[in-house]
Order: C-alpha cells, then sequence, then structure tokens
C-alpha cells in the first residue's frame, strides 16, 4: 500500500495571524472604495474589530495551540476593557481639571 504523508499542520495562532493580515487588507481595500458608503462603513467596523484582535494575537507566539490562544486573548481584552473603563472614569474629572 502506498502511504501518503499528511503536511503538518500549521499552530492555530500561526492561522489566525494570517486570516487576520488578509482581514486587514480587505478592510483597507472596503475604506479606500468611493463608490459605497455601506461597504466604506463595513470596512471601518472590520478595522476596529481586527485591529483589536490582531493586537491580542500580535503578542501570542505563532506555535501556541488553540487553549494558549483563547486564554491570552482573553487576558488582552480584559486589559483593554479596563483601560478603556478608566479612560471613561476619569474622563469628566480631567475636563474638570482647570
Amino acid at each position: 500500500m502506498m502511504e501518503t504523508q499528511s503536511r503538518p499542520r500549521r499552530p492555530f495562532a500561526s492561522v489566525v495571524q494570517m486570516l487576520l493580515i488578509a482581514l486587514l487588507i480587505v478592510s483597507f481595500v472596503c475604506i479606500a472604495q468611493q463608490w459605497s458608503a455601506a461597504i466604506y462603513r463595513f470596512g471601518f467596523i472590520l478595522l476596529i474589530v481586527t485591529t483589536f484582535v490582531q493586537i491580542a494575537f500580535g503578542n501570542i507566539a505563532g506555535t501556541a495551540n488553540v487553549k494558549q490562544s483563547m486564554k491570552m486573548v482573553g487576558i488582552t481584552f480584559a486589559v483593554i476593557a479596563a483601560i478603556f473603563a478608566v479612560g471613561i472614569l476619569i474622563a469628566p474629572y480631567l475636563v474638570n481639571m482647570r
């Protein structure tokens, strides 16, 4: 019988990073087009979402598995949420400082 060699699977984090780069390119193309405001809005939202996810996956080793990746993404999103929360809470105080 003839054995087929299967290609080694790419690590999860590596696949997601490549997908995010492709989505970032798509979002830039959607924003750059000049024919449809709806496509522009879609591209803008896609850019925001993929940027936040890229921040998380950009700090994950390319060899990380699904569990490790999701743990790091959760921690990164918690840090981002905390920064936004602190900014929202202190903004009124900073505005009134004179």
